[in-house]
């Protein structure tokens, strides 16, 4: 086959492919929608790619339908070669059409068919159709339809479908009256607690409705206040712990330890934590030997959670908790390595008993340390270890890696 000569103008100066739906910025410069919309989103300065000249955040992208015939009837007559023809862009979400929609769902024998309909176009592969339910107020209209439904007692009335679209829809970052009503009053996050707590038979129905709520609980946790995190309660805490023992899916169980980590900025919210039953949770998945990322999550919060007396007791109290943290080290991530003996260098500085410090001999926690000082780890960390076996060195001298470090050692 021979090779073709692609017009130029047809070439999106971005994505440097053939344009499927061109578009015009106020520069005059004509783009692929695609291609521009992603440009505009993620970036900070809202300029024109090829000029550099600043766009309103608003910038209008006007359809170039003399170019997008030309595209296409240029495919059409190179098919024999090999070239795809380009298919007709979809329209652009009318902002008036979802405004009604949002309104829909205040008429009882409307609602359900409004519910879905919200729900396909939030699903839909198009980044513009989010963009235009987001300006009509789908994120704010979902929000108060969830507190509604909670306060109402409908868990089953669209809830599913509500949070579906919320965690489609809701930008953090953008949706200012969103993050008004969210910080409002406790409604919300009492709402998603609820939603959490539901169906203890765990249907298909409920489980779809908790891998919702925690993803949109991850969300609201990024825009909450301090007053907010100082209000969350034990069934707060009880909840997410249940659902990361239920193991809904791997996102919905990331999103729960996000969750916790963020509540762990307030100290006391570690002592509900360790209350609801985190701690002994926490070190049970980590027995299942999940993904790196989630054992990093998870070995996050048990340093966080060691942090409190009761949490190192309900460490120390699980028969496999102190070997767990010790295998570990070394053989994940540097990020582990430096929390796991975080949470060692917690329980010999304040939980050391004799039986705690011979268990740590017995486990291999003292070899592990030893074999920090002599790996390829930071200073920072081998600092911490040195710190560890210095402080207990009369009770482990009978250790041979501890009389190795006490020859070598720098004096």
């Amino acid at each position: 086959m021979e090779e073709i000569q692609i017009p130029e103008y047809f070439i999106c100066p971005i994505s440097l492919q053939i344009m499927k739906d061109p578009v015009t910025v106020l520069t005059g410069i004509t783009y692929d929608r695609e291609s521009i919309e992603q440009w505009l989103s993620t970036t900070h300065d809202m300029s024109c790619p090829v000029t550099k000249q600043a766009l309103p955040r608003d910038n209008a992208l006007t359809p170039n339908h003399t170019l997008r015939r030309l595209i296409q009837q240029w495919c059409k007559e190179n098919a024999t070669n090999g070239v795809g023809l380009i298919p007709t862009p979809k329209l652009t979400l009318n902002k008036i059409y979802v405004s009604g929609l949002v309104q829909d769902l205040g008429v009882s024998h409307l609602q359900a068919n409004a519910l879905k309909k919200l729900e396909a176009l939030a699903l839909e592969n198009a980044q513009r159709n989010r963009r235009s339910m987001g300006e009509a107020g789908v994120a704010k209209a979902m929000v108060l339809f969830i507190v509604r439904c909670y306060k109402e007692g409908a868990q089953r009335n669209g809830v599913l479908e509500a949070l579906r679209i919320l965690h489609h829809v809701w930008s953090v970052d953008d949706d200012h009256e969103v993050k008004l009503i969210v910080n409002g009053s406790n409604d919300f996050l009492e709402s998603l607690t609820w939603v959490l707590g539901c169906d203890p038979e765990m249907d298909n129905h409920a489980i779809l409705m908790k891998s919702e709520a925690i993803l949109v609980m991850k969300m609201a946790m990024e825009v909450i206040t301090a007053s907010q995190l100082e209000r969350l309660n034990l069934e707060f805490f009880k909840n997410i712990v249940m659902v990361s023992k239920e193991k809904i899916c791997q996102e919905a169980l990331k999103s729960a330890l996000h969750v916790l980590i963020e509540a762990c900025l307030l100290g006391r919210n570690r002592m509900k934590m360790v209350e609801s039953g985190a701690m002994f949770q926490l070190i049970e998945l980590e027995l299942a030997r999940p993904e790196r990322h989630i054992t990093e999550l998870i070995f996050n919060l048990l340093a966080n959670l060691c942090g409190c007396a009761d949490g190192r007791a309900q460490l120390l109290k699980h028969a496999g908790g102190i070997a767990l943290v010790s295998k570990r080290i070394l053989r994940v991530s540097p990020a582990t390595d430096d929390r796991a003996v975080h949470i060692l260098s917690l329980i010999a500085m304040f939980s050391a008993t004799h039986e705690v410090l011979q268990e740590m001999l017995l486990v291999g926690a003292v070899s592990k340390l030893c074999m920090v000082m002599q790996g390829d780890c930071t200073a920072h960390l081998k600092k911490k270890v040195r710190g560890i076996l210095k402080l207990h060195s009369n009770v482990w001298n009978n250790s041979p890696c501890i009389a190795v470090y006490l020859v070598t050692r720098p004096r």
